[in-house]
């Protein structure tokens, strides 16, 4: 039995859904089946039953989830206290955050922490769409405000947030004066996308997912969003993006309008769980028990 398998099975007893167990954990629906399994026959127990319709605990699941939930708690308390006594919560943290992404968020996230953590000097600092991990991927960072997805296997992410989706347009477009468009209104249209090393980032923001056998028309490639709208401007295509972009980047020349038929966009606080130096440890607790900043909207962590 391992840490791993009892927080699955604490968040599939608190959802009572694979789904939304497997999209809190960031791990398949399969994963989370097979390590829920493997915990059960490591004791020859069932905690929890299953249906095409539902998922259900048992007599002893119910009575043994509040037992785990206690126990993670006391794990979680724990090793704060250790690194507490420790006084090794002083120094530098550099958070990697990618351009444009969750911009209020960061720096709520980084006045607080501080406040909280006055001998830890966080670092912001900015990466833009050439590598959407914000410097996790190549370990220039510890800790990261992103915008998922991205090819991080191994790293947890703590969703912050979600926006909605917008079309960036050019002001001349057809659709410009609309006040909501679909997707598929937009395939055929040439696209301002972000550069090759972006991975699977770029091709969600190009909406790969929905395009079937209409291939984008590539109409520049931007890094940043000045470049991006720059583009824009011109005329030369259009690109899809979030609510807050529209609130941030705002220019002559570009019109923002929602899309209505696409899920929302996250932002996450993203780590690698293996290498975490004790500042970066304590910036992540502060964030998951401390979301709730008092000064605006609530961040309503999904935790892992």
């Amino acid at each position: 039995m391992t840490l791993r398998q009892l927080r699955y099975f604490a968040v599939l007893g608190e959802e009572l859904n694979y789904r939304r167990a497997a999209e809190r954990l960031f791990i398949t629906q399969p994963a989370l089946s097979t390590a829920i399994k493997a915990l059960e026959q490591a004791f020859g127990v069932v905690l929890l039953r299953r249906n095409t319709r539902e998922v259900a605990l048992t007599d002893l699941g119910a009575a043994w989830l509040p037992q785990v939930q206690q126990a993670l708690a006391g794990v979680d308390a724990v090793v704060d206290n250790l690194v507490t006594l420790s006084g090794t919560r002083q120094g530098r943290l550099r958070l990697g955050y990618l351009i444009g992404t969750g911009a209020d968020l960061l720096f709520r996230i980084v006045r607080h922490f501080e406040a909280a953590y006055p001998d830890v000097s966080v670092e912001p600092i900015e990466f833009d769409f050439a590598d959407p991990t914000a410097g996790l991927a190549s370990g220039a960072t510890e800790v990261a405000l992103i915008r998922p997805p991205v090819d991080l296997p191994e790293h947890r992410m703590l969703i912050l947030d979600s926006e909605s989706w917008v079309a960036c347009l050019p002001r001349d477009h057809p659709l410009a004066g609309r006040r909501e468009v679909r997707i598929a209104e937009l395939l055929d249209d040439p696209i301002v996308c972000a550069p090759l090393t972006a991975g699977p980032w770029r091709d969600y923001w190009l909406a790969m997912d929905v395009r079937g056998n209409r291939p984008p028309t590539i109409a520049a490639v931007a890094a940043t969003y000045e470049a991006e709208t720059t583009s824009i401007a011109r005329g030369l295509g259009i690109s899809f993006t979030t609510s807050s972009v529209a609130r941030f980047y705002d220019r002559p020349g570009i019109v923002y309008v929602p899309i209505v038929d696409r899920p929302p966009s996250h932002v996450a606080l993203a780590w690698q769980p293996g290498a975490l130096s004790p500042q970066a440890d304590a910036l992540i607790r502060h964030v998951q028990q401390q979301w709730s900043f008092g000064d605006g909207d609530d961040i309503r962590p999904d935790l892992q």
